[in-house]
């Protein structure tokens, strides 16, 4: 007999960690990265059985030892149904178990958000909220950011969440908020999946491949075992070295996996004999070999997932002492255990699995029925619980019972909806439009009309498109003359979401639709919130006169209806369209009067929207300190309080960007993620301007390309002016002046035709402006007099069209006419350093440093080719200490090209001075000699090297080094370049010189 088949495996798992150490080690980077306030991201991929959990718990058993903070939980799978953010709830309970202290330490508002996941968080008085269209999952999210920054204070935080497979999607839509809105957070987020889980349409797929692409994420793919590794493992479970002919055959029959290789133990098998055909097979032996009682107990564990002993009681009919003891079983062979919280679960996914897959179809059925049953008598007794909810539509449909079911899935989602689990609340609610034609009178079971589920389920999606069909949908089934405050009201809403998408004209149609059903004398708050949206559609489209008059009408309207919500919207739109039209004062007292109403009746869209149009309509007029103050207030107070904080943050990152605090706006900016619509457009719009700053010309079009196909329909100039403007510029400096004007074009005719916004249009005419003077500049270097004055006659055009927006503007529109016309005087050929100067000390006034710096540039460029190099060299010095301050690439690249050509004395960033190549006084101010001088005229004149050999009688090769040595000294690329900065700067002389005497 062979020596080892005498060896018995005392228990189940290997008690130490075998091989993975590569894959701890990138685990414990990321760890320490967060440690450092560089929040991250891991994701360790995996089959089942590979060892994902395992490597998850040496983790975080290393970072407890390391005193960090660690909180964890499961996803867990209810077929097409979900359990809203059931793992974030397992996190926060061990935090309410334990008593943690920092749960005293948050705020009410905080609290609140959380405890529409755990009740028992709720602060002592709780208002409610007005949130008519605000997405108020994101107060939870805002709370649990907060949360784990609270953790993060003081030790490292690691949040894990195993099977992220099967996750839901407020689970799924919270770790994309995550990933666009962690800054300098000490946290760590790792979770685990199973490719092999991941069909092509998993909702899973898109979302991993967003975030596993982020510079702050890690991707750590599980492989089997291998045989050394394999062999360590037996080793450790037999309590004796292994032969190498086991070795042999249990890696051959495991193929490395370290599940299957416990299996087989547990199982008796050694690697010899008839070996099961697959996995499931062999854990099927583990589970035969228990009692009756305990294998009964299993089968309504795998129908339930995860149960405390109460709902095993009731499921399985197990009379007390018959339960125990299957418990008991299950729990000695390995296949069950239970949690802090007194919850029964199978040690391993797989395990449950093959027990479920193996229920015959009554079996089935039965099972389900009674769990649903059971999960009744629990939610009687203790109130609302979306997750009991879920679990009853869950259960009721597996058993095949569609009227129950249709019942519980409507009550269902309206459980989700309270905990603002939108996600799982549209899915339960589609559940139940879907059975609806299939169970005897839904209307009674369901206690709404189809209508109103439609408009449930509409509500509750983060899918716009989808929740535009529904409206409709709902619209349909309507008798708007019967009912038309009803149809009203849809109506509102459908303008929202459709203007969302960008689809103004259709959310105007719709909006005059919904005025159209309601008498001009009513009173209702209907009529009066369409009035208002009416206000604040046209404050949006740059309409402000007609926005102030329509503004007024919906006040009226408001207070006629006594509706806050209203009133506040209509004081919105007036207030910023005031202070657009120049009536500053007047406008914010409006706005501040609007804020202070909302606030008293909780409406948090439009606390939301005051703040943002009061800090941004500031920071426009020139007061950017004051707009910036605004803003962060209006950051703290959404916090964990209010949908779309993100867009109250974005305007505080936007002012820091335009007052010179690139990193904080860097930090701050979020990413444009998986939104759509005009949040998409608002957010990747940010994001390309400070790309275009630093310089990063790739990721500043790849963004602008995905804005072009978002911002097709959209009619707001604060987009379309922003767009126009970063589009040309982009254009011009990778040298399209054809694409640039094409774009200024573009965005002139969209936001032109009867707008006030003065502000857009100043900006895309005065980059209009500087795209002109570089083509009057190309046409003139290439003798193209046709081209010069096209150029001519529309720097002309431009110029006069920042002259108007400067008349009815305010400071800001005073600094783009001081810069138009620094930069026509350069399209007549006859640059302007003071021109240029002047513009800079007007962005100066205004805070604006970054295009000061790029006036100063200009200046410089200016002053070189009028030979002025001392006045040169100061004037680029303040422009590089700028553009060195901010990090702007490009502008450094630019400055410090022409003060190499210009052989210019510049202090570096740390006020270093990088000494010039000291040059004869006669020789030229570039270092060029005569020689070269005579080459550079030849190039100029567009000569080859093999004409320019002749001319000055030397070898064609001598001529090519000649060439080479004066694109060096000129820092240019081309020969084209070359003959153009020659020409520009004077540096051709009189074409004499080019001839040898």
């Amino acid at each position: 007999m062979s020596s080892d088949t005498g060896t018995v495996a005392t228990r189940v798992t290997s008690s130490r960690f075998i091989g993975r150490s590569q894959e701890l080690a990138e685990l414990e980077a990321a760890l320490a990265d967060a440690s450092a306030g560089r929040p991250s991201l891991a994701f360790i991929a995996g089959e089942s059985g590979v060892g994902k959990t395992r490597l998850l718990k040496e983790l975080e058993r290393g970072a407890l030892a390391a005193e960090a903070r660690v909180v964890s939980g499961d996803c867990v799978s209810l077929g097409e149904d979900e359990l809203p953010y059931a793992p974030i709830v397992a996190a926060l309970r061990s935090l309410t178990r334990d008593g943690d202290p920092v749960l005293d330490e948050l705020g009410p508002a905080t609290r609140a958000g959380l405890a529409s996941l755990l009740p028992e968080l709720a602060p002592a008085t709780t208002m409610p909220v007005m949130d008519r269209d605000a997405p108020a999952q994101s107060r939870v999210f805002e709370a649990l950011l907060t949360l784990l920054e609270q953790l993060g204070r003081d030790e490292p935080v690691v949040l894990a969440i195993e099977d992220l497979h099967w996750a839901d999607a407020s689970t799924r839509a919270f770790l994309s908020f995550l990933a666009r809105s962690l800054r300098a957070e000490r946290v760590l987020v790792v979770a685990s999946y199973r490719p092999d889980e991941l069909h092509r349409r998993h909702p899973l797929r898109p979302l991993l491949a967003e975030l596993e692409r982020g510079p702050r994420a890690r991707r750590i793919e599980l492989v089997p075992l291998t045989r050394p590794e394999l062999a360590e493992q037996l080793e450790d479970i037999l309590g004796a070295t292994p032969d190498d002919a086991r070795v042999a055959r249990m890696y051959a029959r495991s193929e490395g996996n370290p599940l299957f290789t416990e299996e087989l133990l547990a199982a008796g098998l050694d690697g010899r004999g008839e070996l099961p055909p697959t996995l499931r097979d062999a854990l099927m032996v583990r589970i035969e070999a228990l009692p009756q009682d305990a294998q009964e107990v299993l089968r309504v564990l795998a129908a339930g997932r995860r149960l405390d002993h109460v709902l095993l009681a009731q499921a399985s009919g197990l009379e007390s002492g018959a339960l125990r003891e299957a418990l008991r079983e299950a729990a000695a062979g390995h296949v069950i255990e239970a949690d802090d919280e007194g919850n029964y679960a199978f040690r391993h996914a797989l395990l449950r699995e093959v027990v479920h897959d193996d229920l015959l179809p009554g079996e089935h059925a039965e099972l389900h029925l009674a769990l649903a049953r059971a999960f009744e008598h629990r939610l009687q007794e203790q109130g609302g619980n979306p997750r009991l909810a879920a679990g009853i539509a869950h259960h009721y449909l597996s058993a095949g019972d569609q009227p129950a079911g249709f019942a519980a899935a409507v009550r269902a989602g309206d459980a989700a909806e309270e905990v603002h689990a939108h996600g799982e609340a549209a899915r339960l609610y589609e559940r139940a439009l879907k059975l609806w034609s299939r169970v005897p009178d839904p209307e009674a079971l369901a206690l709404i009309d189809h209508a109103t589920l439609l408009c449930r389920a509409a509500a509750s999606h983060h899918d716009k498109p989808r929740a535009e069909a529904l409206y409709e949908a709902a619209l349909a089934e309507i008798d708007e003359t019967a009912e038309p405050y009803r149809a009203a009201d849809l109506l509102e809403h459908l303008a929202n979401v459709r203007w969302g998408l960008g689809a103004a004209e259709q959310a105007l149609t719709t909006l005059e639709r919904g005025l159209a059903l309601l008498p001009d004398d009513d009173a209702s708050p209907e009529r009066a919130l369409l009035l208002g949206l009416r206000a604040k559609f046209l404050m949006l489209r740059g309409r402000h006169r007609s926005a102030v008059e329509a503004a007024r009408d919906a006040l009226t309207a408001a207070e006629a209806a006594n509706e806050p919500a209203a009133r506040s919207r209509a004081l919105n739109a007036m207030g910023t369209s005031l202070m657009a039209l120049g009536q500053v004062d007047r406008g914010a007292a409006k706005l501040r009067e609007a804020l202070d109403l909302a606030v008293e009746h909780k409406c948090l869209p439009e606390i939301r929207a005051a703040y943002i149009n009061l800090a941004d309509l500031l920071h426009q007029r020139g007061r950017s300190d004051e707009g910036r103050a605004v803003a962060h207030e209006g950051a703290e107070r959404t916090t964990g309080t209010g949908g779309y904080s993100s867009w109250v943050s974005t305007v505080e990152a936007e002012i820091a960007l335009d007052i010179g605090d690139w990193a904080y706006a860097e930090r701050h900016l979020p990413d444009p993620g998986p939104v759509t619509g005009t949040t998409f457009v608002n957010f990747a719009l940010r994001r390309a301007e400070l790309a275009l700053g630093q310089g990063d010309a790739a990721q500043a079009r790849s963004l602008l390309d995905d804005v072009d196909v978002a911002a097709v329909n959209i009619d707001e100039p604060q987009f379309l002016g922003v767009m126009g403007a970063l589009r040309a510029e982009l254009e011009r400096r990778a040298g399209d002046l054809d694409a640039a004007r094409a774009a200024i074009r573009a965005a002139l005719d969209r936001i032109e035709t009867c707008t006030d916004d003065v502000a857009r249009l100043a900006r895309v005419a005065a980059v209009g402006v500087v795209v002109e003077a570089d083509a009057a500049q190309r046409a003139c270097d290439l003798g193209d007099d046709e081209e010069r004055r096209r150029a001519l006659m529309e720097a002309e055009f431009h110029l006069g069209r920042v002259g108007a927006a400067a008349e009815d503007g305010g400071p800001v529109e005073e600094a783009w006419l001081r810069s138009a016309e620094a930069e026509h005087a350069r399209a007549t050929g006859h640059p302007d350093p003071a021109a240029h100067e002047a513009a800079a000390e007007a962005w100066d006034a205004v805070q604006r440093p970054y295009p000061g710096a790029l006036m100063r540039w200009r200046a410089g460029e200016a002053l070189v080719a009028a030979g002025d190099r001392d006045a040169a060299s100061a004037t680029l010095e303040r422009a590089h200490a700028v553009a060195s301050r901010l990090g702007a690439g490009w502008l450094l690249a630019e400055i410090e090209g022409l003060a190499a050509r210009g052989r210019l004395v510049l202090a570096g960033a740390d006020g270093t001075v990088e000494e010039p190549v000291a040059t004869a006084p006669q020789e030229d101010p570039f270092g060029l000699t005569p020689r070269e001088r005579q080459v550079l005229v030849l190039v100029a004149e567009g000569r080859t090297n093999r004409e320019i050999g002749d001319s000055l009688f030397m070898a064609e090769k001598t001529a090519s080094v000649h060439v080479s040595r004066i694109l060096a000294k000129l820092d240019v690329r081309s020969r084209t370049e070359a003959a153009a900065v020659a020409h520009r700067l004077g540096l051709d002389g009189d074409a004499a010189v080019a001839r040898p005497a």
